[in-house]
């Protein structure tokens, strides 16, 4: 079934907000590595990575079915609370930003009678969940730590430890 319509468009939509996110990330990265944070900054670099692959498969999707993916317009995100706090708040707002999204193209999916989605989007869903309770816990942390400094570099040095996903 080929994609098309306000569908193809809001397809292509998530993929320049999922490559946004990519831009938010690797933002905070750098605020992180200006605070001399490595560990929350490989933390946000390893979440920009896996942002790029959310896009590609949405690419992937809309190639597989004959569409046309556009990357729209984009613009560098204004950081306000340059704090580790802020900047987790900021990647949990960006988070729920990109959730309510993707229930908006569900409900279009459903609407349009769109079964052919319905799998990646379920997927979506899924990971949208996965994403805003890691974030909300790290913002629960760093709230308990609050401006403690060995609470801050212990949470620096976990952050640090994880893996960044390989990109395609």
């Amino acid at each position: 079934m080929e994609i098309k319509g306000k569908l193809a468009q809001a397809i292509n939509d998530q993929i320049t907000m999922e490559l946004q996110a990519t831009v938010v990330y690797r933002q905070l990265a750098i605020e992180m590595d200006v605070a001399s944070l490595p560990g929350f900054a490989k933390w946000f670099r390893a979440q920009a990575a896996e942002e790029i692959t959310h896009a590609e498969k949405f690419i992937d999707h809309m190639v597989d079915r004959g569409g046309d993916p556009q990357i729209g317009d984009m613009a560098g995100p204004d950081i306000q609370d340059k704090s580790v706090l802020g900047c987790f708040e900021a990647a949990l707002n960006h988070e729920r930003k990109v959730s309510e999204s993707i229930r908006n193209l569900y409900r279009l999916a459903q609407e349009e009678g769109d079964i052919d989605s319905m799998p990646l989007l379920h997927w979506f869903i899924n990971e949208q969940i996965e994403e805003e309770a890691t974030v909300e816990e790290i913002c629960d942390q760093v709230r308990l730590v609050h401006n403690d400094g060995p609470g801050v570099l212990r949470l620096d040095g976990e952050l640090g430890a994880r893996k960044a996903p390989t990109v395609a």
